[in-house]
Parts: structure tokens; C-alpha cells; sequence
């Protein structure tokens, strides 16, 4: 069996989990930038990484209804769009 034959409602709830898994680490990390929370950096960068792991296997598990391409194309849109607000062009 390979993860792109579980149903799509099973892989998009997987994403969505791993997904706020992500958010939870990134705040974790801010907490610590802050020194807002006793725990380790290296721990929660550790923990970080993995969570961005996990959304990347969610991410390929999806590839039947967003194609990685297309997620390409659409990812290269919206960081140009970024480097324009930040040179103050938007």
C-alpha cells in the first residue's frame, strides 16, 4: 500500500494536523526568541524541522489534487509577491 491510496479525506485531515503541529513549533520558537519560555532552542528547532517534514509527506501524499508543479508555480507567485511589498512596489 502506498500513502497515496488512503482515501482523501484521510491524507487532508493529516495534513491539516501536521499542519497545526507546524504552527504550534513556530510559535514555540518565537516563545524562546522572546524569552518568553525556559525550553531549548536547539530542541525546538529540532522539533521544527520535523514538523515541516511532516507537512512535505502530507504535501506529496496530495499530489493527485495539488500537483507539486503547480504548487511550484503558485509558491514562485506569492514570493515575488513578498519581495515586492518588502521593496515597497505593492
Amino acid at each position: 500500500m502506498n500513502i497515496r491510496d488512503l482515501p482523501e479525506d484521510t491524507r487532508l485531515i493529516q495534513l491539516a494536523e501536521e499542519s497545526s503541529e507546524l504552527a504550534q513549533a513556530c510559535i514555540k520558537l518565537v516563545r524562546i526568541m522572546h524569552h518568553d519560555s525556559p525550553a531549548s532552542e536547539s530542541v525546538v528547532r529540532d522539533n521544527l524541522l520535523e514538523e515541516i517534514a511532516d507537512v512535505s509527506v502530507c504535501m506529496t501524499a496530495l499530489q493527485d489534487i495539488a500537483p507539486l508543479a503547480r504548487v511550484g508555480e503558485i509558491i514562485a507567485q506569492k514570493a515575488q509577491r513578498w519581495e515586492d511589498r518588502i521593496n515597497g512596489k505593492e
